[in-house]
């Protein structure tokens, strides 16, 4: 193979695993078709190790996806409606016929959350805590994927260097790293990861920027889920 040949490879290698850009508009069509106004928002399914996290997460939803320009049905009141029903978990309505929800709460759309990571690692001097949440909104009215978006967020909870030296300032360091890392508070980002993520959805009618962004780049195509 010729140099020729070795560099078009490579600029091929680099390209593919570069992002696809694309508008709001070329993203979610079916969103400024439709037009849904209120969103009723389920209790997370939790597909992390982490067994608190759909109760932490819960309440770092509603407000930004309001700000976004939805009305979003208080998730307390929705929560206890459904447990009446005696229904817990989402994985239990995940495949029920949308229009329910329609029916019972006169919602245009029903978001479903899915937390796929919630949880700590930890390597040879370093530890880390990543979050991961896919989102899913489908029309009440017809059943289809209205917007959806992934993303994820890894803070760093490596502990810096020491004064101590050798092996007491090697375990000083993994203790520091431990208790960094145990501590890393999740709802934090948690929001940050919802406020990237609701950026991708297009303005609701309470938004003053309602319908002027559907050219508005900034969609990884990669990210739809």
């Amino acid at each position: 193979m010729n140099v020729k040949n070795i560099i078009a490879l490579f600029s091929l290698v680099i390209l593919s695993g570069c992002a696809t850009i694309i508008t709001k508009g070329e993203a979610f069509p079916k969103m400024y078709n439709e037009k849904p106004i209120s969103i009723l928002v389920l209790p997370p399914i939790n597909q992390s190790t982490a067994a608190d996290a759909k109760e932490y997460y819960s309440t770092t939803i509603a407000e930004p996806l309001s700000f976004a320009g939805y009305y979003v049905f208080p998730i307390e009141i929705v929560n206890e409606v459904l447990k009446q029903e005696g229904i817990y978990d989402t994985e239990l309505i995940v495949d029920l016929d949308h229009s329910k929800f329609k029916e019972y709460f006169d919602a245009d759309a029903v978001l479903f959350t899915r937390i796929l990571k919630w949880n700590t690692s930890y390597y040879v001097i370093g530890g880390n805590v990543k979050v991961h949440i896919a989102f899913d909104l489908i029309s009440t009215k017809t059943g289809e994927q209205l917007w959806s978006y992934n993303d994820k967020l890894t803070v760093d909870t490596t502990a810096g260097e020491n004064d101590a030296g050798g092996a007491a300032g090697l375990l000083l360091q993994l203790a520091t790293t431990a208790l960094q890392t145990a501590a890393q508070d999740y709802t934090p980002m948690a929001k940050q990861i919802n406020t990237t993520v609701l950026k991708t959805i297009p303005f609701g009618i309470y938004h003053t920027k309602h319908g002027t962004d559907r050219s508005l780049q900034g969609i990884n195509k990669k990210k739809i889920n």
